[in-house]
């Protein structure tokens, strides 16, 4: 049983998945792939962990942390986009390391992706909770904090009890969502295409304005000084909030798991994920100057620190804070939305290859999504964003990206000794250079995360262990073909 762990499946199996076997309907083009990009990127960094991670470990200089994740990101999503032009069907990472490392660190990546993309936007929830209460809050509508918080507390302390039952909100989003996306994913498209465009406006207005209520005096100092604990403030805090922050840049990520739903993956795929990187990178340094300009970063650990921010401007733009409070709810929303999405397809594709149950690759007779997959993740994703709070779900999503991130950035290496001649939409260039510095880059953020988080994270893996074991192993589609092909 154990022989052959790291059986692949060739390219020409992968095309023929795509071809034959892809019951999804393909409506995603180029515009709508970089929107989706967008719409998941615009809106968990600069909308909710931004503030903490200002507060938390990097100050002012977190502006820095973005500009180091983005350099990490843009080697990752080099390699990415190779990926996509070559392999059209959806799984993303997983997918990428089943045709050039095997089985097992496929199923590694796999349910790697899955703590991803479910702690993902579980954390998204609880942001777009936080922003949704103060917004009610402007219109004298008050969300008791017993159902509107964690019932826990998770900082620099430890853990603490909130008093609160659950965050209903973060629930009430994920269940919206969740079912619009049973519904169909042209239908889901186009509400993100219209969100996006609103929450870009949003963050520009936010630029524009805030620029002239920035006080200097709060970037004093830029870089504050260590505390004496690695990863609390100074340089090493700079790295740990590049770490905690790159979960922030999963929405290219994301957008590589619909590749079955796009009209032309091998073009527009790569389209999708470079061009959604560059946009969101400029967004995001601009945005961390400017808020950790308006409020002093040791008032930032919320979770709705933009909604601080515009506060700070006082009355003489009254009108201008529910607008920015909507647009960020609205952008929260997307995020929610395209992560779920990214979820429900690696389910339905692991199901498909026979590594986790087959249930999970039933498509809806109507509305052709994956309709049993959307509706698990949206289960379990609204249960984790009403009981955990935001700190500790951002975290065990960083390091989930980093790791996908290292591997697909490995595998680039290996499929150009292995695949040299393939067909590429896309080459990666300067290889072994750009996916070596992608790793390198990763592997340094994943290292400068607190010790706790590798300890989930070693925890989560524990538990797909037993499951490939137990279950995948025996019910893999690959080992199956190649068991008949000897026979």
């Amino acid at each position: 049983m154990f022989r052959n762990l790291f059986i692949k499946k060739t390219l020409s199996e992968l095309e023929t998945e795509a071809e034959n076997q892809n019951s999804l309907r393909r409506h995603l083009t180029a515009m709508n792939l970089v929107l989706l990009g967008i719409g998941c990127v615009i809106g968990a960094g600069i909308f909710v962990l931004t503030g903490s991670a200002a507060a938390l470990y990097a100050g002012p200089a977190v502006s820095i942390s973005f500009a180091i994740s983005a350099v990490g990101c843009m080697f990752a999503g080099l390699c990415y986009a190779e990926f996509a032009s070559m392999i059209p069907i959806s799984g993303s990472a997983y997918t990428y390391a089943y045709a050039t490392m095997g089985e097992f660190i496929a199923w590694i990546i796999g349910w790697d992706l899955i703590l991803e993309y479910l702690f993902g936007s579980a954390t998204v929830a609880v942001g777009w909770s936080g922003y949704v209460v103060s917004l009610l809050e402007y219109f004298n509508i008050h969300i008791p904090a017993s159902i509107s918080q964690s019932p826990f507390i998770f900082d620099t302390n430890g853990w603490h009890s909130s008093g609160a039952i659950i965050n209903f909100p973060a629930m009430f989003i994920v269940g919206i969502m969740t079912t619009l996306l049973v519904i169909g994913i042209k239908e889901s498209a186009k509400l993100n295409n219209i969100i996006v465009i609103i929450k870009v406006a949003v963050i520009l207005l936010f630029i524009g304005f805030g620029i002239s209520y920035i006080d200097v005096k709060n970037w004093e100092p830029f870089i504050p000084e260590n505390t004496g604990t690695f990863g609390q403030f100074g340089w090493s805090g700079i790295l740990t909030a590049a770490g905690v922050i790159f979960f922030a840049y999963i929405g290219f990520d994301a957008v590589s798991t619909a590749s079955q739903e796009a009209v032309n993956p091998k073009r527009d795929m790569p389209i999708g994920i470079l061009v959604s990187l560059a946009v969101c990178t400029v967004l995001y340094i601009a945005v961390s100057l400017i808020l950790t300009g308006i409020v002093n970063y040791k008032e930032l650990n919320v979770s709705a620190p933009i909604a601080v921010a515009i506060d700070k401007f006082g009355t003489e733009l009254w009108w201008l804070s529910p607008i920015i409070k909507i647009g960020a709810i609205a952008g929260l929303s997307s995020v929610v939305l395209v992560l779920l999405m990214g979820q429900s397809r690696i389910f339905y594709i692991m199901a498909h290859d026979g590594l986790l149950w087959k249930r999970f690759a039933k498509v809806h007779p109507k509305y052709k999504t994956p309709h049993v997959t959307t509706i698990v993740t949206g289960l379990f994703s609204a249960s984790f964003a009403g009981l955990f709070p935001i700190g500790l779900l951002g975290e065990l999503v960083s390091i989930g990206t980093l790791l996908a991130f290292v591997i697909v950035s490995i595998g680039i290496i290996i499929l150009r000794k292995s695949e040299p001649n393939a067909p590429r939409g896309f080459r990666t260039p300067w290889v072994p250079l750009v996916p070596i510095m992608g790793t390198v880059i990763c592997l340094a953020e994943m290292a400068s995360l607190p010790l706790d988080t590798w300890i989930r994270l070693l925890a989560w893996m524990v538990i797909g262990f037993v499951i490939y074991f137990t279950y995948g192993i025996k019910h893999s589609k690959a080992r199956q073909a190649r068991k008949n092909l000897n026979q």
